[in-house]
This record gives C-alpha cells, structure tokens and sequence, in this order.
C-alpha cells in the first residue's frame, strides 16, 4: 500500500505561511479592534473607535493620494517595461541588458533614494547644470513633491516591472508577428493584436509587482516627499511611532490589506476572464480557417 506523503511535502511551506502570513495579520486584525491606550499601546479591551477615526477628511484625501501616486507609477513602469523588455528580448546582447536592470538591486535601497537627493537637490546635479547653462537664474524645487515620489517610485521599482515581462516576452514565437505583417498587419496592429494578447501573464505579474509595493511605500515618501505627498505608510508608520495609536495602525494596515486583496483578485479574475476570451477567439479563427 502507497504511503501518501503529501502532507510532508506542504508542511514547510504551510509552517512559512503561518509563522510569517498568517499569525501578522491575525495579530494586526486582533489590534484594530482593541482601546488605545492612554500612554500608548493598547488596552485589551474590544472598541470601534480605530475604525471611526477613519472617516478623518485627513486620512481620507491620504488614501486618494495614495492611489493616485500608486496607479500612475504602475501605467508608467508597465508602459516603459513592455518595449524595454521587447527590445531585450530580440537583441544580441539580452544577458547585458538583463545585468544593467539587476545591477541596482546590488546597491542598498536607501543610498539609491538618497543618491536621487543629490541628483534633484536645490545644490543637486541636476540644479546645478542648469544654473550652469543659464537655463535658469534660480534653483529649482525638485524635491519634496508628489512628482518626486512618483519619479523615484518608478526608478526603485521599474526593475520589478521589466524581469518577469522580459521572462515573458523571451518565451514568445516571433514567427507569429512576421505571419502577421504577411497577411497585411502593420507593425503596431501586429503587437496589439497578437503580442500583447500572448503576454497577458506578464503583464498582468507586472502590474502586481509594481502596484503593490508602491501602494504601500514608507520610505520614498517619507525621504523624498513633502507634507502633500503623505501615503498611507507614512500615517502607520506615524501611529506607530509617534501618537502610538496601535489600534488606528493596524486598522489602517487591515483596510489597507483588503483593498490590496480585492484589487489583486479583481485584476487577476479580468485578466482569466480576457486570456479565455482570446483563447476562444483564437480557435474560432482557426475553425473558420480550416472550414474554408
């Protein structure tokens, strides 16, 4: 009789998942139900009170902000990602441009913000060519605004974009586009009509690897950005640290999460819903083909 060690296999990614998933968030979720306390921390004792503080107007145009800056970094970094991928993905020299975008994560994720101060600085690089030129009488504030962040948000994360678009791209039949422009398809109808469709996953992976950790960006904002250009993670890290409201943290944190699930699973449930529509599209096609 075979012995079914399947339960063995799972058991470590199972432990992972409860030590560092699980167990966070059901600690997070237990604190935003609780009192704060009255010099910080929190008492335990089940109140609502972290959840109506966020009708605040404050933390309300925060989460918008937050949006904003997280949705147009993504169509940005997805927009640059596709033909940069597509570009290394037909060159000779694909191992070296594939280097040139790992090269950055070889360097510490704050000297790279920093090295964005020295570049955008009142006596930056940037400034200081400038005034050089003649271009400009005065410096110029670069910093300490929501383009800011969102420039520095697409060099830090662009990375993320490209690796698993180029992954993508690499795997494609080529062969498909040039059968296109045969049948008469110029160049841009080609990719849209058959590349993109044949890309979708990455795209879609894109999208997540991007989306996500720019929604819940702490040090970009908080390095780069001014008082206008507040995220969400500023205000947790803040709760946290300076009024130590834990409860309005974690319920932050919670809703936080939520809309990062739902907007994941919503995008993942379109982008299955639009492969099966081609995929269907695709075998009329072919049957229409091989009837005539």
């Amino acid at each position: 009789m075979k012995k079914n060690y399947g339960p063995f296999y799972v058991a470590p990614v199972t432990v992972w998942l409860a030590c560092f998933f699980v167990i966070p968030i059901s600690i997070i979720v237990y604190y935003s139900f609780l009192t704060k306390g009255i010099n910080g921390g929190v008492i335990h004792k089940l109140s609502l009170d972290a959840f109506r503080a966020l009708y605040n107007p404050t933390i309300f145009q925060i989460t918008i902000n937050t949006f904003q800056v997280a949705i147009l970094a993504t169509v940005i970094m997805v927009s640059f990602a596709i033909p940069a991928s597509y570009f290394m993905a037909r060159s000779r020299f694909k191992n070296f441009f594939l280097l040139l975008v790992i090269i950055p994560f070889w360097t510490n994720f704050l000297i790279r913000i920093y090295a964005w101060m020295a570049i955008l600085g009142n006596n930056g690089i940037f400034n200081n060519i400038l005034l050089s030129t003649g271009i400009i009488n005065n410096h110029i504030q670069f910093l300490y605004n929501t383009n800011a962040v969102i420039l520095v948000t697409i060099y830090t994360y662009l990375p993320f974009a490209i690796l698993p678009l180029y992954s993508t791209i690499e795997k494609f039949d080529f062969s498909l586009l040039e059968a296109a422009r045969d049948l008469g398809a110029t160049k841009w109808k080609a990719m849209a009509s058959i590349l993109l469709p044949n890309i979708r996953g990455g795209i879609t992976t894109a999208v997540l690897f991007t989306f996500i950790p720019a929604f819940g960006s702490y040090a970009i904002p908080q390095i780069i950005g001014g008082t206008n250009s507040y995220m969400l993670g500023n205000v947790i890290a803040r709760e946290l640290t300076v009024t130590r409201n834990w409860p309005l943290a974690s319920s932050i944190s919670m809703v936080l999460t939520v809309f990062t699930t739902l907007g994941v699973l919503l995008f993942m449930r379109f982008n299955r819903s639009a492969t099966e529509s081609a995929r269907g599209q695709k075998q009329k096609t072919v049957a229409a083909g091989a009837k005539a």
